[in-house]
């Protein structure tokens, strides 16, 4: 795949367009990683820490979760992803593992504004998102503290649609 994709072909609509999604993701992901190699001169861990972030976030919970676009997604994703769902779905949420996949989703991003698969004003709002590291602590903090029935209230501090 070259490094310019047809937003159009990253629709989803039932399974067949989720599985093609999934594939056609993980071809514009190796073309991610290598940008990052080859022009941004990141270190080979670094960068390949930046595009597990980013295929994490983009292949479990955007296409396989969501059934998003990639490249038409709410910048609140992020929010959601971040504060809610990563929470949920792993055993031992945590800022380092989170943190690692925030800098790897707002990298991704930033080389979709670099090639016009996303606006500007998107990829502000969704840099913003992935810097407010602070508020995805507290959200796993509160979770760990969670007792009682105070999963719902929890639960309901991170809604989006």
């Amino acid at each position: 795949m070259t490094e310019k994709a047809d937003i159009q072909d990253f629709n989803i609509s039932d399974l067949d367009d989720e599985i093609r999604t999934d594939i056609l993701c993980v071809e514009f992901l190796t073309a991610f990683h290598q940008h990052l190699l080859d022009n941004l001169e990141l270190d080979p861990l670094i960068a390949g820490s930046r595009a597990r972030g980013a295929d994490y976030f983009l292949r479990d919970f955007i296409i396989a979760d969501r059934r998003d676009n990639i490249f038409l997604i709410k910048p609140e994703r992020i929010r959601q992803f971040a504060g809610n769902w990563y929470i949920l779905s792993n055993m031992e949420p945590n800022m380092v593992e989170l943190g690692d996949m925030l800098a790897g989703i707002a990298v991704f991003y930033e080389y979709c504004l670099d090639l016009g698969l996303i606006d500007n004003e998107t990829g502000k709002e969704i840099a913003a998102h992935c810097l407010a590291v602070q508020y995805y602590t507290e959200r796993i903090e509160s979770f760990h503290a969670i007792s009682g029935d105070g999963f719902i209230a929890w639960n309901d501090g991170c809604l989006v649609s």
